[in-house]
């Protein structure tokens, strides 16, 4: 990998736009460097990106994204980084399982209000 990647490179590769690359960039997440009116992105910054990415399939909001890697350049570093993620982890996955606790619900409702709709139909047509 190049020392440095300007953002059509970022964009590219990890297939979002370069206003989103912007938007990380606003909101603390990123740090590029100037090379006049060009921003030069390091390979940390491209890992970064990598996390935010990663962060946001998961469902994690940008704070909670940002106080990750906030965690990993602190004391006690990654150890914190990873307790950190985990609670999050748990957190998300507790929050999934709920949301699929009530989806089934709803589809088993559905299914029996569908059905006796079906069986209203076929009364009324005979």
């Amino acid at each position: 990998m190049t020392e440095s990647i300007s953002i059509t490179d970022l964009s590219r590769e990890f297939d979002v736009t370069t206003r989103a690359i912007r938007f990380y960039e606003d909101e603390g997440l990123l740090h590029p460097r100037r090379q006049g009116r060009n921003r030069v992105y390091s390979p940390r910054d491209r890992v970064r990106l990598k996390l935010i990415l990663r962060g946001k399939r998961l469902g994690f909001s940008l704070s909670e994204i940002a106080e990750i890697i906030r965690l990993y350049h602190s004391e006690p570093g990654e150890s914190a980084q990873l307790d950190y993620f985990i609670e999050k982890i748990r957190e998300r996955r507790a929050l999934l399982l709920q949301q699929k606790e009530d989806i089934e619900v709803t589809l088993a409702e559905l299914d029996a209000i569908e059905s006796q709709c079906r069986e209203r139909l076929e009364n009324l047509r005979n």
